[in-house]
C-alpha cells in the first residue's frame, strides 16, 4: 500500500532531478549546439571545396582532386590522385589562436606543412616541404586563386636557394563534370 503524499514526493523529487540535470548540462548542450565553424573565418577556404580535375599550365591533365568539409566544417580535407598513380592527403583548416589558416600535406615523396591566409583574394601559405627519401627541408609557399570562370589555380614555389623562389607546380581546378 502507498503512503499518502508519496507520488508527490516522487513528482517534487524528479522535477528536482530534472532542474538539476538542465543547470548542469545547459553549457554543455550550447556548445553542442554551437557551430563555430560556420563563422567567416573558418569559410575563407570554402572556394576550393569540390570534386576537380587538375590540368597543368600547359592544358594536359594532372590528376584528380577532391576536398571536402568534414568534422562538422572545422576541416577540409583533400585526396588528391595524380595522373601517373600518385596519391596525397591534405588536412586543412583555421587556427583561431593563431589567427591563420594551416595545411598539413602528407604523400609517399613529401609533406609539407604550410600556414598563412587571404591576401589579395588568395590564399597563400607559407612553410616547408620535406622530401622523406633525403630528409631534406626547404621553404616551400602555395597560392590558390579562385578564377572568374569559376576555376581555382593553385601554384606553389619552393625555395632551394636562400630569396630565389622555384615554381614548384602550377595547376587548374576545373569542376569535374561527375560529382560522386
Amino acid at each position: 500500500m502507498q503512503r499518502p503524499g508519496c507520488s508527490a514526493c516522487k513528482r517534487l523529487v524528479t522535477l528536482l532531478a530534472l532542474t538539476l540535470a538542465a543547470v548542469v548540462a545547459s553549457p554543455v548542450q550550447a556548445a553542442a549546439r554551437e557551430h563555430p565553424c560556420e563563422r567567416p573565418p573558418y569559410r575563407a577556404f570554402d572556394f576550393w571545396l569540390g570534386t576537380w580535375e587538375v590540368f597543368d599550365a600547359s592544358g594536359e591533365k594532372a590528376g584528380d582532386n577532391r576536398i571536402t568539409r568534414e568534422q562538422d566544417g572545422c576541416l577540409l580535407l583533400e585526396s588528391w590522385r595524380g595522373r601517373g598513380g600518385g596519391t596525397g592527403q591534405s588536412q586543412n583548416f583555421y587556427d583561431p589562436v593563431g589567427d591563420h589558416w594551416r595545411q598539413v600535406w602528407v604523400s609517399p615523396g613529401v609533406i609539407i606543412d604550410i600556414q598563412g591566409g587571404v591576401h589579395a583574394a588568395s590564399m597563400v601559405l607559407v612553410g616547408d616541404i620535406t622530401y622523406l627519401a633525403s630528409g631534406e627541408r626547404f621553404p616551400f609557399r602555395g597560392m590558390w586563386t579562385p578564377l572568374p570562370d569559376g576555376r581555382v589555380r593553385q601554384f606553389f614555389e619552393e625555395s632551394r636557394v636562400p630569396g630565389q623562389w622555384t615554381a614548384w607546380f602550377e595547376g587548374f581546378y576545373q569542376r569535374a563534370e561527375r560529382q560522386p
